[in-house]
C-alpha cells in the first residue's frame, strides 16, 4: 500500500512539474527588461523597445490595445503563449495594431537589434480598426503645396496608416526643403522620428513657429493646432503620427 502512495505522489509531483513549465510565468510589460517607459499621459503609455540580436523577450502581458511602429529592419518570431509561433519580416517604419488580453515572446531572429515603440492606448479603439494597404487604395494621401520639378514631380506625401473611431496613424515624408500639407490637429499628437528630424513650423493664425530636431527614433508629444511643417534638412524627412479623434 505505501509503495502505491508513494508512486502516485510521484505521478501527481511530475504532472504539477509539467503543468509548471507548460505555463510559464507571466510579467507585467513594465517589468519586462526589453521595454523602457518613455512617456505616459492620459492618452498613451509609450515604451522604447529593444531586443539583442538572436535575444527574446521575456513572456510579458498586454491588458491594453496598443500599436508597435518598427525602427530598422529585422525578422522577429512573434510567440503568443498557446499559439504556434508567427515568423514576421518588418520594415523601417512599419505601424501595426493589436487588440490587448495576451501574453507573447518576441525573440529577435535577425544580427541587428530589434527596435521598436509600443504605443498602449489608454482607451481602447473604437469601431473596426482599418489598416491601409497603399499598393491596392489611396490611403487618403495628401500633398504638400511646394513640390520640386525636375524631371519628376517630387512633393511631401502624408498617407494613412490605421484608423479606428477614435484614432488614426499617419505617415509624413517630406523631401529636402519641401514642406506638407497643412494638418489640423485637433488634439495633441504623438510624433515618432523613423529619420533625423530638422523641421520648422508654419503654424495657423494665433500660434507662434517652432522647431522640431529630433534623431531617429525619437519621440515627443505635440500640441494641437493648425500648420505646415518644412524639412529644413538636406535629407528626406520620414515619421509617423498618432492622432486622436
Amino acid at each position: 500500500m505505501k509503495a502505491k502512495i508513494a508512486g502516485l505522489l510521484v505521478i501527481v509531483l511530475q504532472g504539477f512539474s509539467a503543468g509548471q513549465s507548460a505555463n510559464p510565468a507571466t510579467v507585467a510589460i513594465t517589468s519586462e527588461p526589453s521595454h523602457h517607459l518613455a512617456l505616459e499621459n492620459d492618452k498613451v503609455r509609450v515604451f522604447k523597445v529593444e531586443v539583442a540580436p538572436h535575444a527574446s523577450t521575456l513572456l510579458h502581458q498586454h491588458d491594453r490595445d496598443y500599436l508597435f511602429v518598427t525602427l530598422g529592419e529585422s525578422e522577429v518570431s512573434n510567440e503568443v503563449h498557446g499559439k504556434p509561433p508567427v515568423k514576421l519580416q518588418l520594415k523601417d517604419g512599419e505601424a501595426h495594431f493589436l487588440k490587448g488580453g495576451f501574453a507573447h515572446v518576441a525573440r529577435n531572429l535577425s544580427d541587428k537589434p530589434f527596435r521598436n515603440v509600443t504605443i498602449e492606448l489608454k482607451e481602447a479603439a473604437r469601431g473596426d480598426v482599418r489598416v491601409c494597404d497603399s499598393a491596392k487604395e489611396s490611403c487618403n494621401l495628401q500633398f504638400g503645396s511646394q513640390c520640386s520639378i525636375g524631371g519628376l514631380v517630387i512633393c511631401a506625401i502624408t498617407k494613412e496608416l490605421i484608423a479606428a473611431q477614435n484614432f488614426r496613424v499617419r505617415e509624413t515624408t517630406i523631401p529636402a526643403s519641401l514642406s506638407s500639407a497643412a494638418q489640423l490637429h485637433q488634439s495633441g499628437y504623438l510624433l515618432i522620428a523613423i529619420t533625423d528630424l530638422q523641421l520648422r513650423s508654419r503654424p495657423g493664425k494665433g500660434r507662434s513657429a517652432f522647431s522640431i530636431v529630433k534623431e531617429a527614433g525619437d519621440i515627443g508629444w505635440m500640441d494641437a493646432g493648425t500648420g505646415t511643417l518644412t524639412n529644413v534638412a538636406k535629407t528626406p524627412a520620414r515619421f509617423v503620427t498618432l492622432e486622436f479623434e
